[in-house]
């Protein structure tokens, strides 16, 4: 085991690394920072179900240099998809939850306007067809559960459900929240402490306690510069107000993950609270075949459905861009030559989430691997940059697998 204590350009890197063959993720963790515009980040790696990287460093808050500790948080945008969709299939593993069946017998109101056909599958792999909200989202309704799934239920699907992909980057927490509830009369986030953050001792929250304040970094938005390539998401966003990535980004009632009253609200697609060591433990469970320490979270059937492809798009609908995903999880998609535009290239059998601006966590039960990282400054786009995916791929490297277009392979 080696202990680190590296100066880098906005502070120290510190941690452990405790096998030295994973030595070359210190190397790009620090190259980050140098020269990848890095301000504060942890990175978290398991190899089956033990810590081999656990580093941090850097800044959390740059207005007053607060250094980034050992406990420092982070609001992990949506990663926290990736907790949410493991109680979806801790209830489908129970029974509960049918990801098949529609979703009406469980929210009759939600079959209003056309949509009474829409299951729980659909909801998990962004074709449910309610990606963003019609109607203006009122100042500080997305903290209001009631007000949010009151109002998805009532509306008109922007296509037939099941028909078109279209990321659902906030709605996803009150469609499959909604469903987690109804099913088992308890919230996600009640869930989620109870039966997997409690017993596999995670600081990791969907709905944080007020108490975690000093310890979250300040999250800082991503720079644009005038050489940036606007993309097709842009081109919406900036010149089409009713198209769905315009809603999207500015129908959101005020919506900011560093406000309190979003990060202590329980909303399961974006405001999670949390840092890579925690991530890295979730996942751990679900690379070592469900089970971690003892503690059982989800079933072997569980762990195919969480990998397996249910929904492949060149152009998804928000994000005007390809997307290619499990149920409830991101999974590899083909490597492209210009990083910038944001992917995520990972092992054939693995699965995970991106959070805005590039943290990223997953699992693959292939190689035995979980990766977590999480950042404060962010970069453009939803999806993993090059800070996280060169941090992930020096984990192939290290086991020795080797990369094709399309995936990492042993």
């Amino acid at each position: 085991m080696t202990a680190i204590s590296q100066e880098v350009k906005t502070g120290l890197v510190q941690g452990e690394i405790a096998d030295d063959r994973f030595t070359p993720l210190l190397d790009v963790f620090a190259e980050n920072f140098q020269s990848r515009g890095e301000q504060g980040a942890s990175l978290c790696v398991t190899l089956e179900g033990k810590t081999v990287v656990d580093l941090w460093g850097g800044v959390a808050n740059p207005k007053d240099a607060t250094p980034w500790e050992e406990d420092a948080l982070a609001v992990i945008f949506s990663c926290t998809k990736g907790a949410l969709a493991l109680v979806a299939h801790m209830l489908i593993d129970e029974g509960k939850l049918d990801p098949n069946a529609p979703v009406a017998e469980l929210w009759p109101e939600y079959a209003e306007n056309g949509k009474g056909g829409t299951t729980l599958q659909m909801m998990l792999d962004h074709t449910a067809g309610v990606p963003v909200f019609r109607d203006s989202v009122p100042e500080g309704a997305l903290a209001d559960w009631n007000w949010a799934t009151a109002a998805l239920a009532r509306q008109e699907p922007f296509f037939a459900p099941g028909t078109r992909s279209a990321y659902h980057g906030l709605t996803f927490a009150w469609t499959v929240g909604e469903m987690i509830r109804r099913a088992s009369g308890r919230t996600a986030g009640a869930l989620f402490a109870e039966r997997v953050a409690e017993p596999l001792g995670l600081e990791l929250w969907m709905g944080a306690p007020p108490d975690v304040a000093p310890r979250l970094a300040r999250i800082l938005r991503p720079r644009f510069r005038a050489a940036d390539p606007v993309t097709p998401y842009m081109q919406k966003l900036l010149h089409e107000p009713d198209s769905i990535p315009s809603l999207f980004f500015n129908n959101t009632g005020g919506f900011s993950a560093s406000n309190p009253i979003y990060w202590q609200a329980e909303i399961g697609a974006a405001t999670g609270v949390g840092n890579a060591r925690s991530l890295a433990r979730m996942y751990a469970a679900l690379a070592c075949g469900g089970t971690l320490d003892r503690v059982k979270v989800v079933s072997q059937d569980a762990l195919v459905r969480m990998r397996m492809v249910t929904n492949a798009s060149h152009c998804d609908a928000t994000l005007f861009a390809p997307l290619r995903v499990a149920s409830g999880y991101m999974v590899t998609r083909e490597r492209k030559p210009d990083l910038s535009a944001g992917y995520h290239h990972l092992g054939r059998a693995a699965f995970g989430h991106a959070g805005s601006g590039g943290s990223f966590a997953m699992a693959d039960p292939e190689a035995g691997l979980s990766f977590a990282y999480v950042m404060n400054q962010q970069g453009q786009g939803v999806s993993m940059n090059e800070r996280g995916q060169f941090l992930l791929d020096a984990a192939y490297k290290v086991l020795g697998w080797q990369m094709t277009p399309h995936h990492w392979q042993p």
